[in-house]
Formats: structure tokens, sequence, C-alpha cells
């Protein structure tokens, strides 16, 4: 599309979709459009369809969102929980070899799907990556 296609200068009349019910519909893990099919078939693999409504969610780009943000959510628990712990026990250095650790990897792997499903339901509320309502287009011409 360039500058002299008169498509780009049509007024989208699209009607909003909520943002913040898409996020928390997609943070527990369900369709971002209905609210009752499954975002994900696997651990971190997103449905290729809805089973519920065949919303389509091939075309999400979650990318390095997900770790970026699941990264920086539990870095801000467990850092100040460590300096906290060290500070006030100064417990022994086989403490913390074990405890943090463990509470790192059972909190990324917690937040982890969830920021991922967040993540696509703000991308299908702001119609990003192909969420919109107008049809795929076929590059082949088809």
């Amino acid at each position: 599309m360039d500058m002299s296609d008169v498509r780009i200068y049509e007024a989208s009349d699209a009607a909003p979709r909520p943002a913040l019910q898409s996020i928390a519909r997609g943070f527990g893990g369900a369709c971002p459009s209905c609210g009752l099919g499954r975002l994900f078939h696997r651990f971190l693999k997103v449905s290729d369809n809805c089973p519920e409504c065949g919303e389509a969610f091939h075309h999400h780009q979650a990318d390095d969102a997900p770790p970026y943000f699941t990264i920086m959510i539990v870095g801000h628990i467990v850092v100040p929980m460590m300096l906290w712990l060290e500070l006030n026990h100064l417990p022994p250095l086989w403490v913390h070899a074990i405890l943090w650790p463990a509470l790192t990897l059972v909190l990324s792997l917690w937040f982890l799907p969830r920021l991922k499903g967040a993540i696509v339901g703000w991308q299908w509320a702001l119609r990003m990556h192909g969420f919109g309502d107008e049809p795929e287009h076929d590059p082949r011409g088809l």
C-alpha cells in the first residue's frame, strides 16, 4: 500500500475492543474474544484458533515481551526478599543457594504463560498483527 491508495485515508469503523477485559482473559489463559475457549494448547504454545468462538490466534507476535516482563516482575519480587533475608537474619550460604533459585524458577514458570496470554489479549484488543476484522490478505492473490 502506498500513499496514493485511498484506503489509508478511510476512517476505521471497527468498534473498540475492551482492552482490560481482553488482557485479563489472556492472563487467565482464556480466549480474549469470548473468554470461554483455551488460549494455549501446550504450556507456551498458543492455539491456532479458539475452540469455542473460532477466533484466529496464529498470527500473534508476543515474541520477547513475556520473558522480559517475567524477568522484571520476578526480579522485583525476589531481589528485595533476598536482601531483606540477608540483612535481617544473616542465613548461611546454603539457604540462599537452595531458596532463591527454586523461588525464581517457580515464579518464572507461573508468570510466563500468564504474561504471554496477557500480551496476546492486548494485541487482540488493539487489533495488532492481524487481529483486525478485515480478512487476511493472501499474497498469492487467491
